[in-house]
């Protein structure tokens, strides 16, 4: 099932990425940013019904600067501290009840975008966090404010440092298997909801949405399998 996932991600198709039993327990419809066209935005609001994201590689958040949003809170107005970097101040903060820490950083628009939230606006902004994720992966400076302005549409989330070492959510789950897949890794992501009980789209449901619609579900385990075999 993995090598299906993978397959899909590189041939541009969304897929079903649960992550724990015990941590969400919430598959998140995923496909890579590049790919993302508005009718994939159209698909992702409106069958997972959740907030859409873009999960960006660690090492690109660290040459573009892009921060945790919780930092950003932490050391605000703390005058005279400043911010050390992102890596040394990587902890156990506690700020959210299933997590060490939250991944979210922060919400853009592209500067061609209107106002931000159109599907061929969100579609637009998406697809230029991946070419800017490509340039800089490839070393090659990005001036991340001239592309992009804040507040926006499109919510950042920057995966932990060291992936799934330190943090196991589709965040990091996303990241591993973009990289496993060969493309850039800037990966789109909302979550399944259920408007009947009004909670989190359960994981039957998920797997039945996905064998519907001829998707590939993935789990975490298995992604994190992946991801430890690669580190041997």
């Amino acid at each position: 099932m993995i090598q299906d996932a993978i397959r899909a991600l590189r041939n541009g198709q969304v897929i079903l990425l649960y992550d724990y039993d015990n941590r969400e327990a919430e598959t998140d419809l995923v496909i890579a940013a590049e790919f993302t066209t508005p009718k994939s935005v159209y698909q992702l609001r409106r069958d997972a019904g959740g907030l859409m994201c873009v999960a960006i590689d660690p090492v690109v958040c660290s040459n573009l600067g892009i921060p945790y949003i919780v930092d950003v809170l932490r050391y605000a107005g703390n005058s005279g501290n400043g911010f050390k970097s992102i890596e040394s101040i990587y902890e156990k903060v506690g700020d959210i009840p299933y997590d060490s820490k939250s991944s979210f950083s922060l919400w853009v628009n592209h500067r061609k975008t209107y106002t931000g939230i159109t599907d061929v606006d969100r579609s637009l902004t998406i697809n230029k966090l991946a070419e800017v994720t490509h340039q800089a992966m490839n070393g090659n400076h990005v001036n991340f404010g001239a592309e992009f302005r804040s507040p926006g549409h499109v919510p950042l989330l920057r995966a932990a440092p060291n992936l799934l070492k330190d943090r196991k959510g589709q965040t990091e789950l996303s990241i591993v298997l973009a990289r496993a897949a060969g493309v850039t890794p800037a990966m789109v992501m909302c979550e399944m909801l259920d408007g009947e009980t009004g909670k989190a789209l359960s994981k039957k449901d998920a797997m039945e949405y996905a064998r519907k619609h001829g998707l590939v579900f993935v789990e975490g385990k298995d992604v994190e399998e992946l991801f430890n075999s690669s580190m041997n």
